[in-house]
């Protein structure tokens, strides 16, 4: 009984995007200092130690277990969070969901458009590698968001939650239609099958953990044996819960999972994730050199410059139909400050970097480092935009 009161007030800081970013940027931390520092072969020896049984496939290295099973839980509360926002939330109409949508689809196709430029006319460019600037890192963007941005209203909070969410479900359309390995049909209808039941389950009321955590494993252990990226099956595990509670229900599935699996998410699985990628060995690299060849240009650009542009393009250009507007406390501004956050990649534009150069880990190095560089760069240059609005914000509510 003791230990009921400390386990819930760190549930409940799990919770605050603001702790979940700390402790995704002391993971990252660590791992930088680590792989830098004279016991760099263990950080190493460490993220490619294999564990997991053979006869399934499944001896991984605790990087790809990171990856794939770890992401995977990720996936699945950002499944959870878009089911939400399509069901009940800003996405359910038309005319709340545009703006966002767009926003998001311009936060996507400009990057991945500035990055394929770049490489694609440079000698020693790598155009493969165009998905990486595509990504925004809930977790992180939110986190920013909770700190500079505290004196801002509540809708650019769902603004930029929203254009998350979608960002989340084209990077992992992204990842399962060209980053992932030549697909074999048999697990994958296997894991349609297991899916179309866990849907009818969710149809039927059935509640019991005791059949529903093995069927998402089982669907997780068919989309790994496919050749699809196994977190593609958290976000459908996440898309067919239910959300709308019955009469008398207290919550729906969908928001009893997301309040049990958010902290599990923030403080162990994305940190992990993070802990295991982002420890970029900088012995032999010239930092200011790999920066600028090709590759990390066009992350660099696309992160930073065309994440920015693409979200208010993409916001603007619908906003040009009938009837489609911005919320009305909203400005450009605040639309121009979400744009500059959503460069914040990491977590997911790291992961597309693992997939990219898995073959070549010099480009990954590379990658990682200018995903790294944009993603600090970008919650920078947030922290001023964001703390600016909200002082015009905060001074006209007054």
């Amino acid at each position: 009984m003791r230990m009921a009161a400390p386990t819930k007030v760190v549930l409940s800081a799990l919770r605050d995007e603001t702790v979940g970013g700390i402790i995704l940027l002391i993971a990252a931390a660590i791992a930088l200092i680590w792989a830098n520092s004279p016991w760099s072969a263990a950080y190493e020896n460490l993220v490619n130690l294999e564990v997991g049984p053979a006869a399934l496939h499944l001896n991984l290295t605790l990087g790809d277990w990171a990856a794939d099973a770890l992401l995977a839980v990720f996936f699945f509360v950002a499944g959870l969070e878009l089911k939400y926002e399509l069901v009940l939330g800003s996405l359910r109409t038309l005319s709340t969901a545009l703006v966002p949508v767009a926003a998001a689809l311009g936060g996507m196709i400009i990057p991945a458009l500035l990055f394929f430029g770049i490489n694609a006319t440079a000698p020693a460019g790598e155009p493969t590698g165009w998905g990486i600037p595509m990504a925004t890192d809930i977790a992180f963007a939110l986190a920013v968001l909770a700190v500079a941005g505290r004196k801002l209203p509540v809708e650019v909070r769902v603004f930029l939650l929203t254009l998350a969410v979608v960002d989340d479900l084209g990077a992992i359309t992204v990842i399962a239609l060209f980053y992932s390995e030549s697909v074999l049909l048999a697990p994958l209808a296997g894991a349609v099958l297991l899916l179309a039941a866990y849907a009818y389950l969710q149809y039927r009321r059935v509640r019991s953990p005791w059949i529903y955590a093995p069927l998402a494993i089982a669907v997780w252990l068919l989309v790994h044996q496919s050749g699809i990226h196994a977190t593609v099956a958290g976000i459908a595990l996440g898309l067919l819960t239910r959300v709308k509670p019955d009469p008398g229900e207290e919550e729906a599935p969908a928001e009893r999972l997301q309040h049990r699996f958010h902290p599990l998410s923030a403080g162990v699985c994305v940190p992990l994730f993070a802990f295991f990628a982002a420890g970029v060995s900088l012995s032999g690299v010239q930092p200011l050199e790999a920066l600028t060849e090709p590759l990390a240009l066009g992350i660099l650009v696309g992160l930073i410059v065309g994440k920015p542009i693409g979200v208010v393009g993409g916001a603007w250009l619908v906003t040009r139909f009938r009837g489609v507007q911005l919320v009305d406390v909203l400005s450009w501004r605040d639309i121009s400050a979400v744009g500059i956050v959503a460069g914040v990649g990491f977590t997911v534009s790291l992961l597309i970097t693992e997939l990219a150069f898995e073959d070549t880990p010099g480009l990954m190095t590379d990658a990682k480092l200018a995903v790294l560089t944009a993603s600090v760069v970008s919650a920078a240059l947030a922290s001023v935009a964001l703390m600016r609005r909200g002082r015009h914000h905060d001074a006209n509510s007054g």
